[in-house]
């Protein structure tokens, strides 16, 4: 089969292998793909992988031999999933493959808003330490999270994960979600996001970007938060209004916030969060971790070989082509 892949570069840069997907047929692999370059590029494809080059209906009109799409991400937001139905064509994503690394992510970006250790390891090593009085000195408020209130907002599996981890730590978890699980032994309170919002110390975004969620985190959302609260994101940036979180930390209606996503990437030199002093960017690397992409290439792996034997798995458009 003739496979191609468009944005092969950010999943693997160089310490890992494709000679797997050899295996399955003759395939090109592309660092980048800019979309008016997509239909050449991948004009006799049957097997299409990305990760963030869009795929709309106007683009795949055009790849008549197109028979299955696969991702290279859990999102699959980039794909028109709909028209593939019409045409028969599975879109298989990556689920679950991240979770583990999307909760240390979240919990770094915490435990730096909570004890600013690379502020403290900069002081140290410009002597300030070495200068001192005391036995020690601190730059900033430090936060004990111990008997605090943990909200999470979304309850799939990582924020499941992230509940555990937050309850591990003596936190008291709050959860927010659409759909409550009916079995499971989860340490947390379900309750409404008015009151997640009111009670939480620290308020976790994990949900999924759809029409519902797009904007989810605006102002009314900022102002029902403690003045003391932080607000974590490591969902979609789409999620957060990004002019209203950058007026909430301005204004201090929040203490700060701690992301991993943007609602553009790579974001604008006018970005407004990119200004705030109180609010922690790291750019989209939650999932970027060795092992993490170790993982994620062998269930894109295992979704080729499942459509091959004619029995596609971790579709998100909901074929039976069995």
């Amino acid at each position: 089969m003739k496979i191609v892949i468009l944005d092969g570069y950010t999943t693997n840069p160089g310490d890992l292998s494709w000679d797997w997907i050899y295996e399955f047929g003759d395939c090109d692999i592309y660092e980048l793909t800019a979309v008016e370059d997509i239909v050449d590029r991948a004009r006799d494809a049957e097997i299409l992988i990305t990760n963030k080059t869009p795929l709309r209906k106007d683009t795949l009109s055009q790849l008549k031999s197109l028979k299955y799409i696969g991702l290279l991400s859990t999102g699959y937001n980039i794909v028109d999933w709909e028209y593939a139905v019409s045409r028969g064509i599975p879109v298989c994503n990556i689920p679950s493959y991240s979770a583990a690394a999307v909760t240390q992510l979240t919990f770094a970006l915490l435990f730096e808003l909570t004890n600013s250790v690379y502020i403290h390891n900069l002081a140290v090593k410009s002597g300030e330490w070495s200068d001192c009085k005391h036995f020690c000195f601190w730059k900033t408020g430090l936060t004990e999270l111990l008997d605090k209130n943990f909200g999470v907002v979304g309850f799939g599996k990582i924020g499941q994960m992230v509940a555990k981890v937050a309850s591990s730590l003596g936190m008291n978890v709050l959860v927010n979600t659409p759909h409550p699980p009916k079995d499971g032994n989860f340490e947390c309170e379900f309750v409404s996001l008015d009151e997640l919002l009111n009670r939480s110390d620290v308020v976790s975004v994990h949900c999924p970007l759809t029409p519902k969620t797009e904007g989810l985190v605006n102002s009314d959302f900022l102002r029902k938060m403690k003045p003391s609260a932080f607000l974590i994101n490591t969902s979609r940036g789409q999620v957060v209004d990004e002019n209203a979180l950058a007026e909430a930390l301005e204004n201090k209606t929040i203490a700060g916030a701690g992301v991993d996503v943007l609602s553009t990437e790579p974001p604008s030199h006018s970005n407004p969060l990119l200004s705030c002093d109180n609010c922690i960017i790291t750019p989209h690397i939650a999932w970027a971790g060795f092992e993490t992409r170790q993982r994620l290439m062998k269930i894109c792996e295992e979704n080729i070989r499942a459509f091959i034997n004619g029995k596609p798995q971790n579709t998100v458009n909901n074929l039976n082509l069995q």
